[in-house]
Order: structure tokens, then C-alpha cells, then sequence
């Protein structure tokens, strides 16, 4: 399912739920305590309406991160009362109100109070604090890491940076921008904080070495912005083990305070025109032109943006009263083909629509390549693709808008486009030699028209291949 929702905008990590305050000490309501604004994250989710977190008088602000990447949804009891329940792998509460002095804490698997993760005493004084799940569990790696949050504002064109080890089976870290090291030798467990000017880095994550030049692990886009304080939580697992590989390496990152946004780069967003009548178009982000004169059959290269909410209009190139799309967008992690297809034409059979498709851009083995097809032809009826020296089909009955994925090994292939039957031996319309790689992953789109000869363009049938990864 696509991580993109329309008009209406939801935030929230997905299944939590903020009963009430923690033990009932809270010093304001639950979803923020003390006036905060921050909004519950997931995964490298950003908050841009955050305030300064700031404790009342005799109370302390505490937000629960979740990063044990073998842990299961989990509940957290605070003086046995329930005070966040369900709370998956990398997500980070809101800041909630609590008295000063020792808490009870208990960890348990999500609806089973019987299964107890970690139970201790937290003590908390009169200041702002993440309390981290970290390690595995039943492994002395597993603990509550008590961090202490500095949430003063800096200064407007600067913002303040905190890196938190969370990877339980990572080495000791550098991490770097460029030539610059920002965090030199931090191991798990252990956090840096380094003051830099607002801007958009590059920051890459090396195994340790004296000259913090090592092997990069990871490397990811941040935007950051001024009076802003970050953290970015280093989580999840290096190796990961078989039955977590959707828990591996990963940076997680949050906004303590200030009211700025920025965030990590970690959504990438391409435009195709594939509607054969349409003239050439523009798109707009936010209002501000990102693509200009784009023609059919363009397919852009990938942008790079923060997880949030965004408006996309696109209209007739140079003329912005001929809009033909203009929606609000949220976009979480991850990769977007933003597609114009169908028709403009009145009464069409498949009319002008988006269509948005989410993009898988991992790579397969070395000696296989993974191929999407992407039936955008509005007036091609429904079709099997063919290889045409084994007769093998790797499409069956793909309609107009439909995709469909198939891994192959890497080679040279002819591939037959035919109309659909329940042997996939129909009359072949097209043949397209391909030669896809080992690793890459491609998206082969079917365009245009099958038979120009009735329609308002001579925009003919084509099998374009472009490259996810």
C-alpha cells in the first residue's frame, strides 16, 4: 500500500495511543504536557510545529523512544498505570508531563503485561528527557537509555545536532559531512551534540578509525534549519538477521525544539507525463515551479524532500490558469513515481488522471534484475508480456494504470507485447529488445497510442525503460 494519503492530512506513530498522563502525575494534557507541540514521530517522520518542551515547576518532560530492534509493539507502564500502548520499532512519543522524583517503569509486549521487558526505577529532576528502549532483548545490551535533552533555542542560523548510538551490534562510529567530522568514536549508547550552520549535509556513517576517514555503513541527507535542535537516533540493526531485515540500519530523527522544519531527505519523488494528448506542462510544489516545459513522455529525475505534507500542481506549461492537478500529498519515507496518464480529451475511455506509484529501489542479487511494467497506453486494451525466445510470460492481463513486478536473470531479452488471452498467446502489437542488469531495478513503461490513426495526437506506442536504482 502507498505510504501516500490525499487531502486529508494524519500524523501519528501508526498504532499508538496516549492514554493520559503517566500515572496520572501529568502537569498539563497528555498529548504534550507543559504547552509542547510536538507531534508523535515515526521512523525518520519530522515534526515542523514544534515548541520549546519546557517543564513546569516541580515537573520534568519525558518522551519514550522505542529503538530494540528485536523488541515486539510494546506498552509502557509508569507507576503501573498504562501511559503509551503499542508502540512500534522506531517510534518517538510526544513529550508528556511528569512529576519529579523516582518513577516505577515497565516494559511489556504490546497487550501481554505477563511479558516484561525491563522493569527499574527512572528518576527524573526538573528538566527535559528522552527515555530510549535500547539493546536486545534478554541480552545485557537491553536497558532504558536516560538521555537529557538541551532545548534552548540556538541561535537563528544555526541549529543543534544530537547523535544517539542505538545500533546494538554496530561499532563505534564517525560520523562525517564531507571532510568535516561532526562526531568522532561514539559508541553505543553513548550521544555527541555539535552546534552547525543551517543548511542541507550530507552526513555519512564510518566504522571508527583515527583519521574517521573508515568504510561508510550509511550515508543520508539532512536538512536542518535554524533556532532548531535534532536529534538523530542511530538504529536498528548493521547485520540485520533474516527475520529483521526490516529492521536494519537506519537513522531516525526528530525535532526537540524550535519552531523550524527541515528534517532528513529521505523521500524521493519523480514526474512522468505519460498522457499522449496533454500538452507540455509545469509542476509546482508549494507554488514554486520544480519541473517547467515538461513534454510527454518525460520522466524526471528523482527529488529529494523531507517526510511531510506537500501541494503538487501541474499545469499547461507557461499558462498557470490550466491546472489539471492540484492536490495536497503526504509523503512518508520512501520512493514516488508521480504519473500523468490517460486522456484530456472529453468523453475519453480512460480519462486524464495521477496516479501515484510507489517505487522499490532496493536492489536485487547481483545476476537479477527486477522489472516493473507499467501499462500507461490509454488505448491499448489489456496485455500479456512475452519473452520472445522461451514463450515465458512475466505479465498476465495488465489493464490500463496497472503494474506489474517481475525478477528476471540479467541479460538480453526481446520482449513481446500481445494482447491479453488466458494462454498469453495472442496477436503480438510490439517487440522491445531490453538488456537489463544484474542489481538494477528498472520501470518499463507502455505508452502512447496503440493505433494513431483516430487520435487527436500521432503520439505512437512505445516501451520506455527507466531506472529506479
Amino acid at each position: 500500500m502507498t505510504n501516500i494519503k490525499r487531502r486529508q492530512v494524519l500524523r501519528g506513530i501508526g498504532g499508538v495511543a496516549i492514554i493520559g498522563g503517566l500515572a496520572g502525575c501529568t502537569g498539563g494534557d497528555s498529548s504534550g504536557g507543559g504547552g509542547a507541540g510536538n507531534e508523535t514521530q515515526t521512523d525518520t517522520g519530522m515534526d515542523t510545529t514544534t515548541s520549546t518542551p519546557t517543564p513546569e515547576s516541580e515537573m520534568a518532560m519525558v518522551r519514550v523512544a522505542h529503538l530494540s530492534p528485536d523488541a515486539p509493539n510494546v506498552d509502557v507502564y509508569v507507576d503501573g498505570a498504562v501511559a503509551l500502548t503499542d508502540v512500534p520499532f522506531g517510534a518517538v512519543s510526544d513529550y508528556l508531563s511528569v512529576a519529579v522524583g523516582p518513577h516505577s517503569v515497565k516494559i511489556t509486549a504490546a497487550g501481554d503485561e505477563s511479558t516484561v521487558a525491563f522493569e527499574g526505577d527512572v528518576e527524573v529532576a526538573e528538566a527535559t528527557y528522552t527515555v530510549a528502549a535500547v539493546g536486545e532483548l534478554g541480552e545485557e545490551t537491553f536497558q532504558p537509555l536516560v538521555l537529557e535533552d538541551d532545548v534552548s533555542i540556538p541561535d537563528a542560523d544555526v541549529a543543534r545536532v544530537r547523535v544517539v548510538h542505538a545500533s546494538p551490534d554496530a561499532p563505534a562510529v564517525d560520523i562525517t559531512a564531507g571532510d568535516q567530522t561532526l562526531f568522532d568514536g561514539v559508541e553505543f549508547t553513548q550521544s555527541g551534540t555539535v552546534e552547525v550552520p543551517a543548511d542541507t549535509y550530507t552526513l555519512q556513517v564510518r566504522g571508527d578509525t583515527e583519521t574517521n576517514d573508515g568504510d561508510a555503513v550509511a550515508e543520508f541527507d539532512l536538512q536542518l534549519a535554524g533556532e532548531t535542535v535534532y536529534t538523530v537516533f542511530a538504529a536498528g540493526y548493521l547485520s540485520p538477521p533474516d527475520d529483521a531485515m526490516d529492521k536494519a540500519f537506519r537513522p531516525i530523527a526528530v525535532v526537540d525544539a524550535g519552531t523550524g522544519g527541515g528534517g532528513l531527505l529521505d523521500v524521493f519523488v519523480r514526474a512522468a507525463h505519460l498522457s499522449p494528448d496533454a500538452p507540455n506542462v509545469d509542476v509546482l510544489v508549494d507554488g514554486a515551479a520544480v519541473l517547467t516545459d515538461v513534454p510527454f513522455g518525460a520522466v524526471s529525475d528523482y527529488l529529494s524532500l523531507v517526510a511531510g505534507t506537500y501541494q503538487v500542481s501541474i499545469q499547461a506549461a507557461g499558462d498557470p490558469d490550466t491546472v489539471v492537478f492540484d492536490e495536497d500529498l503526504e509523503l512518508d519515507s520512501g520512493a514516488y513515481t508521480v504519473a500523468a496518464i490517460g486522456e484530456l480529451e472529453s468523453g475519453a475511455e480512460n480519462p486524464f488522471t495521477v496516479t501515484i506509484l510507489e517505487d522499490d529501489r532496493s536492489a536485487p542479487a547481483d545476476d537479477t534484475s527486477r522489472i516493473r511494467v507499467f501499462h500507461a497506453s490509454p488505448d491499448a486494451p489489456a496485455v500479456d508480456v512475452t519473452v520472445k525466445s522461451t514463450g515465458d510470460a512475466i505479465v498476465d492481463g495488465a489493464a490500463f494504470g496497472d503494474t506489474a513486478t517481475v525478477e528476471v536473470p540479467a541479460g538480453e531479452y526481446t520482449l513481446e507485447i500481445r494482447g491479453a488471452t488466458d494462454m498469453n498467446d495472442g496477436d503480438v502489437v510490439a517487440e522491445f529488445d531490453v538488456a537489463p542488469e544484474g542489481g538494477r531495478a528498472y520501470t518499463a513503461i507502455a505508452q502512447g497510442y496503440l493505433t494513431t490513426d483516430d487520435e487527436p495526437t500521432d503520439e505512437g506506442f512505445d516501451l520506455q525503460i527507466v531506472a529506479d536504482n
